[in-house]
């Protein structure tokens, strides 16, 4: 029956996801998610008891708890995309509890916001669901825009607010970046120090990613180097956009690259971009949760798609906000719900 499900949401596309078997790096060799995941890979690192007990915490929760996977809830896009923009569609989430309700109505393992959105509720929820705290931003009030990561709120904060995780973005390739890494580097390190764990978003931001033809933002070669980096600051969890292409190094005459990177280590399949991805997180033991994408037609199987992606490639699960606050609650549930029901599928394998 599961099988079934799927392939009616998945459509045209379900032979093309469901029976890919990966011909890059086989799933044998990679650190894939399990129910013993904070264990197995993490009781051997340098993070502390607490940071142990706060990642087990996140992984614990929800409809996909103590299974490896996660699936969060992030709403912290009315500081770039203007609140007005973020919510009206539904405008009930201007009311912070009501996105908190949201993530634990939805059953996710956690929900990432703003100081702001946690910290009006904090008394009321922090012990029903895991909150992580996004404390940097790009805001878009400034004119002209610029794009930058700036400093919204301190470690301290979220510790003080029961956070069991902090969040921030890296815009990489960016003029700004070097300072970001700095940031967000001693950051994580404080957070880590007090016990909580860390979630990047390793974003991609240079005008020279894009060409006429082709951005490259969402190459798998680029943010595969931004996984890379964000693991080696010592995040605990990265999330990036899905691959859509590949050979930004290429096309782009920049940095250093291999062939190998193009033919043995990934192809044109979009598991395979993903799965490149992963490699990139240490071969998995950092987990990899890509972005849900923004809200448009067809959500519910743009979920599924994008979750049969990640888990087939040997990611850990999605972050997805529009596709479900932008719908009345009920809606948005189903998604949220929907997605879970991939990593909680034993049909859909690693490919």
């Amino acid at each position: 029956m599961a099988s079934e499900k799927f392939e009616k949401i998945l459509g045209k596309d379900s032979e093309y996801l469901l029976g890919h078997v990966c011909k890059t790096i086989p799933k044998e060799k990679l650190h894939l998610p399990g129910p013993d995941w904070v264990d197995r890979i993490f009781s051997s690192s340098d993070r502390n008891v607490r940071v142990l007990r706060s990642l087990q915490t996140l992984y614990g929760n929800g409809r996909l708890a103590n299974t490896g996977y996660l699936s969060i809830l992030p709403v912290d896009q009315g500081i770039e995309h203007s609140a007005g923009a973020s919510f009206a569609p539904n405008p009930e989430y201007f009311d912070p509890e009501n996105i908190v309700k949201l993530a634990i109505e939805g059953g996710c393992n956690a929900v990432a916001s703003t100081s702001g959105v946690l910290g009006i509720v904090a008394r009321k929820y922090a012990h029903k669901i895991p909150f992580i705290l996004k404390f940097n931003h790009n805001e878009f009030i400034s004119y002209p825009n610029t794009y930058d990561q700036i400093m919204f709120a301190t470690i301290e904060k979220a510790y003080e607010m029961g956070c069991v995780a902090v969040g921030a973005t890296i815009y990489f390739g960016s003029e700004e970046s070097k300072r970001q890494i700095v940031e967000v580097s001693q950051a994580f390190e404080i957070a880590h120090e007090m016990g909580m764990a860390t979630v990047l978003w390793c974003y991609l931001r240079n005008a020279g990613f894009k060409t006429k033809d082709k951005d490259y933002h969402t190459a798998a070669d680029l943010t595969g180097q931004a996984n890379h980096l964000g693991a080696t600051i010592q995040a605990d969890i990265i999330k990036q956009k899905l691959p859509t292409n590949n050979g930004g190094f290429k096309a782009l005459n920049f940095s250093k690259f291999s062939e190998k990177m193009y033919t043995e280590l990934s192809s044109d399949h979009p598991i395979d971009l993903t799965r490149y991805q992963v490699v990139n997180n240490y071969m998995g033991r950092i987990g990899l949760i890509n972005s849900g994408g923004p809200s448009g037609e067809n959500d519910l199987q743009q979920a599924a798609v994008t979750a049969v992606i990640n888990k087939r490639a040997g990611g850990m699960g999605l972050i997805s906000g529009r596709k479900a606050f932008q719908k009345p609650m009920k809606d948005g549930i189903k998604i949220l719900n929907t997605i879970q029901d991939v990593y909680l599928s034993k049909e859909i394998t690693i490919a």
